[in-house]
């Protein structure tokens, strides 16, 4: 009998460290599935593809197609149409589904979050007197905030931003995290910035300007993740592990 086929939706720092114990593994053979919005990902040790499927029927004819006996969902918290996807392939298909996701970030004391349901009413949130924000939310979305010109912007991601914001003042930093607390504090201090702008992705890679803005007195606008697919959730790769043997037992 062969190995248990997995395809894992990855793109999260969590799909990596699951990857990796999944590569080379005698039961399960693995295939790490990357939307391909990163330039440049880093290198695997298992098979890879890169790109959309088509949409969850797409997915859904992948998933038969290839055989596939276990569907994971370690994409980023904020891929919801991504995670909606793959619910409704599994349901089609009736293969096994579960979601490997990080807990939110959750507000503590001294933390001045403003905590919003979107992209846009972030925008909407910074008002209209001009401000100093540092805008932490990736390359994908950071378009929506020309619509407020008045602001001067610090934006950061792993990847440039093209085209730039259509804004008077704009400062761009590529980077890639982990990002300290110190690190992060220096950067609100050097840059003047007035408010943050963020994803509530949860984790401690990118948590540093969470924590830094609440020692400086430093607002965040927090968007919050939307309601995730109602399927089983695990939090981090060993427990997905766990989750992987009771649904794919060994022979």
């Amino acid at each position: 009998m062969g190995r248990h086929r997995i395809l894992l939706l990855g793109g999260t720092t969590e799909a990596r460290q699951l990857a990796e114990r999944l590569a080379g593994h005698p039961v399960y053979e693995a295939t790490l599935s990357l939307a391909g919005r990163t330039a440049e990902p880093r290198a695997l040790p298992l098979a890879v593809r890169s790109g959309g499927f088509g949409g969850a029927e797409g997915l859904a004819q992948y998933l038969r197609a290839q055989q596939i006996d276990l569907l994971i969902d370690a994409t980023h918290p904020f891929a919801n149409r991504i995670s909606a996807n793959a619910a409704q392939a599994a349901r089609e298909t009736g293969v096994p589904v579960f979601a490997l996701r990080r807990p939110a970030w959750e507000r503590v004391e001294g933390d001045l979050w403003e905590s919003v349901e979107s992209i846009e009413t972030a925008v909407d949130t910074l008002g209209t007197a001009p401000r100093r924000v540092f805008l932490a939310i990736g390359r994908q979305e950071a378009f929506t905030f020309s619509r407020a010109p008045q602001h001067a912007y610090v934006v950061r991601s792993v990847d440039p931003v093209v085209p730039p914001l259509d804004v008077p003042q704009a400062e761009y930093i590529l980077a890639t995290g982990p990002f300290h607390e110190a690190d992060e504090r220096r950067l609100l201090e050097e840059r003047r910035i007035d408010v943050i702008v963020a994803k509530n992705s949860g984790g401690s890679a990118t948590y540093g300007k969470i924590a830094a803005a609440r020692i400086l007195g430093k607002p965040v606008v927090m968007i919050e993740r939307q309601v995730a697919p109602d399927i089983l959730s695990v939090a981090d790769a060993e427990a997905a592990l766990e989750r992987i043997a009771h649904v794919l037992p060994p022979a």
